[in-house]
């Protein structure tokens, strides 16, 4: 039998996007059980990758707020500019375009994760769905 802490290790090392052949190398565990761990340990291990990316995001980009600073700023010279031309050039339509580009990333930096509770969690006068989405 394996121990929790070897479920734990599994469950890292796949929220870190390695293979089941390498984590059955460095745990010394059959194939066959990882699969089966996959599938009983899903929540966990989607969960566990959540916060993985996220922390991989923040150390090569930097914090969310920062992202938003930057673009926000960005934003309002590119509106400045597009109020000092023309609207019927191109460049107006390209920084139309940039802008409306701009919007859409800060919409996307702004949107919340997504955690999941395997329902056997959820108290049943919470029960909604198969599976609970959770924005913090």
């Amino acid at each position: 039998m394996h121990t929790p802490e070897t479920r734990q290790k599994f469950v890292e090392r796949r929220a870190q996007g390695r293979s089941l052949t390498q984590i059955a190398t460095e745990l010394d565990v059959a194939r066959s059980t990882l699969i089966e761990w996959s599938r009983q340990l899903r929540f966990q291990i989607q969960n566990q990758t959540a916060l993985e990316l996220d922390d991989l995001q923040h150390r090569l980009l930097g914090s969310r707020q920062e992202r938003c600073a930057v673009l926000v700023e960005r934003l309002s010279r590119i509106e400045v500019e597009i109020q000092k031309r023309d609207l019927s050039t191109l460049s107006t339509a390209q920084l139309f375009h940039l802008a409306a580009a701009f919007r859409r990333q800060i919409e996307r930096e702004t949107d919340a994760g997504k955690f999941v509770s395997p329902v056997k969690d959820i108290p049943a006068s919470e029960l909604v769905e198969e599976v609970q989405e959770w924005k913090p």
